[in-house]
């Protein structure tokens, strides 16, 4: 039963909200003249000792003591004797476990949030570095159009965007303190919740005492929102680890984040990208383990919410590690960019630009248009040249109305420049999104 109930090895971690948490709570206490103002300056020292002690040498684990909660409070006793006792009026380890967990969550958010502002900000600045330099966009992973590589890398800054959106509107949606709530109908004490959650930096107190002490969509939210930015993570660390490959050739990892093999010593691995893809499983893994221990639980608090910590910890470990590899990664990454010129230029990848010439200078509808070039291409395919290598008089056979105006769009520079509609990839797009992204952080 003692190895069972014990939550103090993994839940040592919330120490500093425990303790802030129940500063806060002490002061309000004395303030509303519930204890005597003795006692909870006595109190706000013996918490203010026991954080330095923990900074300096870590959290003792005693089993017996349950969890961290137990374990200041007994520390906290030892320190100042009878006037500890007095800490927990008007509280309950529900509300008191649920305050602390928000907390630490709320501090995780910000933590993740600064990693993935990192990671943008390396993104931008390898995208202004290639704004010009082109590369093949795929779909299917086939070559389909030309696009810059400060483009594709700017669709990356997209995601980004989009998981700092989620934790931001989770921090707005959790800025509520559940301290005061009690086991789970409040208190009959004269409490100030207000004045608590001020003090612990939160815009308002929840609102239901039963909700408080049992909600736990906070922790699922980062979780969901965790698993989301690890699933653009992943993306990214694919393309990577196949751009890295010797068919491709686009990038070489610096030795800092690749390795050898314990065979072939020629081998350069890129461990680091395919951990980062490994590791966004197990974030999956941990927002399905919570959802799981959460679905089934009735009002208000029961003994599995002591599992929600570990997949939480779990979880913001696993983001911030690959966060901060991914940020390495794309920092020291080098790019063979006339490689990516060279593929981009193969597989007939300007074919819808010479559809769109027919329609833009020769009034042809576009599926007419579509056919012309499938011919265009199978000739060039039979003469084993590019579309912009096929002589005028061959194009003219194929369709009249093809001039020699054609061949300024058919090359690879030509199409991606063309492509100046908002969020195209026209080098001129891209400088101006890497402008506005900037702007806007």
């Amino acid at each position: 039963m003692r190895d069972i109930n014990a939550s103090i090895p993994f839940d040592k971690r919330l120490w500093r909200q425990d303790i802030a948490g129940s500063r806060a709570h002490a002061a309000m206490l004395g303030a509303q003249g519930i204890i005597a103002a003795a006692d909870a300056a006595a109190i706000d020292a013996g918490l203010a000792a026991i954080a330095a002690e923990y900074d300096a040498g870590g959290v003792p684990v005693d089993p017996a003591l349950e969890d961290i909660h137990m374990t200041v409070e007994t520390r906290l006793a030892a320190l100042i004797g009878p006037a500890a006792g007095r800490l927990h009026t008007a509280r309950s380890r529900n509300d008191q476990v649920a305050t602390s967990f928000r907390l630490w969550v709320r501090d995780a958010v910000d933590a993740v949030d600064a990693g993935l502002a990192a990671l943008t900000d390396a993104l931008l600045a390898r995208a202004a570095e290639h704004a010009d330099s082109v590369m093949p966009g795929f779909t299917h992973l086939q070559v389909a159009q030309p696009v810059t590589l400060g483009h594709h890398l700017l669709a990356y800054v997209a995601m980004t965007g989009r998981d700092r959106g989620r934790f931001t509107d989770l921090r707005t949606r959790m800025d509520e303190c559940p301290l005061g709530a009690a086991a789970l109908a409040g208190t009959g004490f004269p409490i100030d919740r207000q004045a608590t959650a001020t003090a612990l930096g939160f815009a308002r107190p929840t609102a239901n005492s039963l909700d408080s002490v049992s909600d736990r969509d906070f922790a699922l939210e980062f979780l969901s929102a965790a698993a989301i930015a690890g699933l653009h993570l992943s993306r990214l660390a694919e393309e990577i680890v196949v751009w890295a490959s010797q068919p491709f050739g686009f990038v070489a990892l610096p030795d800092a984040f690749s390795t050898g093999s314990s065979i072939m010593p020629q081998k350069r691995n890129p461990d680091a990208a395919e951990l980062v893809r490994g590791h966004s499983g197990r974030l999956i893994g941990c927002l399905t383990a919570l959802m799981v221990t959460m679905k089934g639980l009735p009002l208000s608090y029961s003994k599995d919410m002591q599992d929600d910590k570990p997949p939480v910890f779990e979880g913001y470990d696993l983001l911030a590690l690959a966060l901060a590899a991914m940020t390495g990664m794309v920092a020291t990454l080098t790019f063979d960019t006339d490689r990516m010129r060279a593929v981009a230029a193969s597989g007939f990848s300007t074919a819808t630009d010479l559809a769109d010439w027919l329609v833009r200078e020769a009034g042809v509808p576009f599926r007419e248009a579509h056919h012309i070039t499938g011919r265009a291409v199978r000739a060039a395919e039979d003469a084993g040249c590019g579309l912009a290598d096929l002589p005028l008089a061959t194009l003219q056979a194929i369709d009249a109305r093809i001039t020699a105006g054609v061949f300024d769009v058919l090359s690879v520079d030509a199409s991606v420049a063309s492509r100046t509609s908002f969020g195209g990839t026209a080098p001129a797009n891209v400088r101006a999104a890497i402008a506005a992204a900037r702007a806007a952080a």
